[in-house]
């Protein structure tokens, strides 16, 4: 979903960004642009920030079949 609708930035933006390292809406601001121009998309920029720093990381775990003979 678009979240930034003046600088075309998304939730999985935003999300990727704090994967990345950044933790604050300043960091958002200067890495992506969020919330830079009207400003209109602060609240929900903030709440998608808020819950995926909250938000356990998920580790992906892969498993091989084992060929049985």
């Amino acid at each position: 979903m678009i979240v930034c609708i003046c600088n075309n930035i998304s939730d999985r933006e935003i999300r990727q960004a704090i994967d990345l390292g950044i933790s604050t809406m300043d960091g958002l601001r200067e890495a992506l642009g969020v919330s830079t121009c009207c400003g209109n998309c602060l609240d929900y920029a903030v709440e998608v920030l808020n819950e995926h720093v909250a938000a356990p990381l998920q580790e992906t775990v892969l498993k091989r079949p084992t060929l049985t003979t």
